[in-house]
């Protein structure tokens, strides 16, 4: 028996995040405020923000989502860029943003075109257990969920106990200051409502890894 066609995703915690996020905080506050959206229930920068806000945060904040990215790449990859002799490889950060969620505000599912890995870093927000106090929204509170290729099939199809793995349609993320999530652009995912005494602000990037030798893997032809 093969378990086909996995889907990976990488979860790290910035060491030493406490100061680089409070930095990083107050430079997204003061930027939306500057752009009009303070007390928006959702608020998305453009996304030239390493060109537009350089900082030694943001430098810091970086250096680490490349080496995570460069992580997860390789550990799908590696085998077929060694055999084809793909070189030196170059990871390139091609779009990144932040984004300040309060006041039930939400993202609605999407995925990310233009690249081969996205993730996203959380910046501030609160706690687990203040999270899943809220009356309203309780454990789900702010959280990331990402769907399965499944999730089309589900409408219309046939459920027995044969067939029950398939329920298992979506991976909810608990969202902690400092953690940073690497996964397939194609991959569907949702910020989940959310409300709370802090706002709820991330990182979003994606990111494409080309070889020094251009990004063909595989001959051309039929098989």
């Amino acid at each position: 028996m093969q378990l086909l066609w996995p889907t990976p995703l990488l979860q790290r915690s910035l060491p030493g995040h406490a100061a680089v996020n409070a930095q990083l905080a107050q430079v997204f506050l003061q930027d939306r405020e500057a752009g009009g959206g303070a007390g928006l229930p959702m608020y998305s920068s453009s996304d030239d923000l390493i060109q537009r806000l350089p900082s030694l945060a943001l430098s810091e904040l970086f250096a680490f989502v490349s080496a995570g990215v460069f992580e997860i790449a390789q550990a799908m990859n590696g085998p077929i860029w060694k055999a084809s002799g793909a070189g030196k490889l170059q990871l390139e950060i091609v779009g990144a943003w932040y984004q300040i969620q309060n006041g039930f505000g939400f993202h609605d599912i999407h995925n990310h075109g233009n690249c081969s890995w996205s993730g996203v870093y959380y910046v501030q927000i609160d706690g687990p257990q203040v999270r899943a106090a809220h009356p309203h929204l309780g454990s789900l509170n702010g959280v990331t969920r990402f769907y399965g290729h499944q999730l089309g099939l589900l409408g219309g199809a046939h459920m027995d106990l044969g067939n029950a793995y398939l329920q298992a349609s979506s991976f909810d993320v608990v969202p902690e200051a400092g953690t940073l999530i690497v996964f397939p652009s194609w991959l569907n995912h949702k910020a989940m409502p959310y409300d709370g005494a802090s706002d709820r602000i991330i990182v979003s990037f994606n990111a494409q890894v080309h070889g020094e030798r251009g990004d063909q893997a595989f001959g051309h032809g039929f098989h």
